[in-house]
C-alpha cells in the first residue's frame, strides 16, 4: 500500500545517490505518475527531494540532507514490522517483504538479537481459515486502482440480494470487524458508498478513465462510520455445566457467572450481524440465549428452520 510505498522510497534514497523515476515504477509495480504523486507527498512531510534533469538526470535527497537515523526508535521499527506482517496475513505484496527487510538492514548489530524478539511477540492474523484467493486478488486489484486513480467497475449485489452494475471512483480499503470494504463515489448514485468485497463479482479496472480525488463531507464520512457499526446489543448466555468449557474458549473463565442451579451465564456485547446469529448457533443445544428477546425468537425461528430441512430430508 502507499505508505509502505514511500517509506520503501525513502530508505531507497538514503542508500543511493541518485535513481530514476521509471526504475523506482518498475520495482513497485506502479505507473510513473504515481511515483512523482508519492514524491510530492514526501516533500511535503518535509523530507526535501530534487529532480535532476538530463541525460544522468533521476530523482535524490537534496545536497546534503541526511535524515537523522533516531528518527525513529527500534521499538517503533518493531511497530512497522509487526503490522507490516500483520497485513500482510490477508493482504501480501512482495513490497511488504522487501520494506520489512530494509528496515532490518537499518538496525545496528548489536541490536538485532532484541529488534527480532520484538518483532516476533505479537502477529495478528486477518486471514480466514483456508484462505481466500478470491478476496487476495480483489485486494490487489483494488489497491493498483487506488494507486493510479482510475476506475473500478463490478457487479454487485447488496444485503437485500438486489443486483446493479456499479462504476466507482476508489478511494480507500476499509478492514472492519473481519470483513473488507471499499470506500468509493458511486458514479450511478453520485454519492460516497462502502461495498462489501465478498459482494463484489467480474471486478474490473477500467485503465483509459481517471478521477480526481474527491474529498467526502463530513456527513458522507460519519454515515460510512454508521454503516460500519451495527448494533451491539448485551447478549446474555446460559452454558449448560457439560458445555462449560466452550464458554471458557469462547470468553474466558473470568467472564463465567454462577447459577443455583449449575449452569453458566455470560454476559457479552456484539455487533448483531449474519456471523452472530451463526456463531449463537454453532454453540449446540447445551447453550440458550436468554436476552434480548428478539434476538431469542431470531436463533428460535432459525434453528426451527434448520430442523425442517432435516425432518424433510430427501438423501438416500
Amino acid at each position: 500500500m502507499k505508505l509502505e510505498r514511500l517509506l520503501s522510497i525513502i530508505i531507497l534514497l538514503l542508500n543511493r545517490r541518485m535513481v530514476q523515476a521509471k526504475e523506482l515504477a518498475e520495482r513497485f509495480e506502479v505507473s510513473v505518475r504515481t511515483i512523482y504523486r508519492d514524491i510530492d507527498a514526501i516533500n511535503a512531510a518535509g523530507i526535501p527531494i530534487v529532480t535532476y534533469q538530463g541525460t544522468n538526470g533521476g530523482i535524490g535527497l537534496s545536497e546534503g540532507y541526511r535524515l537523522d537515523r533516531n528518527i525513529l526508535t527500534n521499538d517503533e521499527l518493531a511497530t512497522i514490522v509487526t503490522a507490516l506482517r500483520s497485513i500482510s496475513t490477508s493482504y501480501s505484496k512482495e513490497q511488504h517483504q522487501r520494506l520489512v527487510e530494509k528496515i532490518n538492514s537499518v538496525v545496528l548489530p548489536e541490536h538485532e538479537e532484541e529488534f527480532q524478539h520484538k518483532t516476533n511477540r505479537v502477529l495478528i492474523d486477518y486471514s480466514p481459515w483456508g484462505g481466500s484467493k478470491h478476496l487476495r486478488a480483489k485486494l490487489i486489484l483494488l489497491d493498483e486502482a487506488l494507486d493510479s486513480c482510475v476506475l473500478v467497475n463490478f457487479t454487485y449485489s447488496n444485503a437485500e440480494g438486489e443486483v446493479s452494475q456499479r462504476n466507482v471512483e476508489p478511494h480507500m480499503l476499509i478492514l472492519k470487524g473481519r470483513q473488507w470494504y471499499l470506500q468509493a463515489y458511486c458514479l450511478e448514485k453520485e454519492e460516497f458508498r462502502l461495498f462489501k468485497l465478498k459482494r463484489m463479482k467480474g471486478l474490473r479496472i477500467d485503465y483509459e478513465k481517471t478521477f480526481i480525488r474527491r474529498n467526502p463531507t463530513n456527513q458522507e464520512h460519519n454515515e460510512g462510520k454508521n454503516k460500519l457499526k451495527p448494533s451491539t446489543p448485551e447478549v446474555v448466555f446460559r452454558f449448560q455445566d457439560k458445555a462449560r468449557h466452550l464458554a471458557e474458549e469462547w470468553f474466558g473463565i473470568e467472564e463465567l457467572l454462577p447459577v443455583e442451579d449449575g449452569s453458566w451465564l455470560v454476559k457479552k456485547a456484539y455487533p448483531e450481524n449474519e456471523w452472530l446469529y451463526s456463531f449463537i448457533l454453532s454453540l449446540g443445544h447445551h447453550v440458550e440465549v436468554l436476552e434480548p428477546q428478539h434476538l431469542r425468537k431470531i436463533i428460535t425461528s432459525r434453528a426451527e428452520k434448520i430442523a425442517k430441512v432435516y425432518k424433510n430430508d430427501k438423501a438416500t
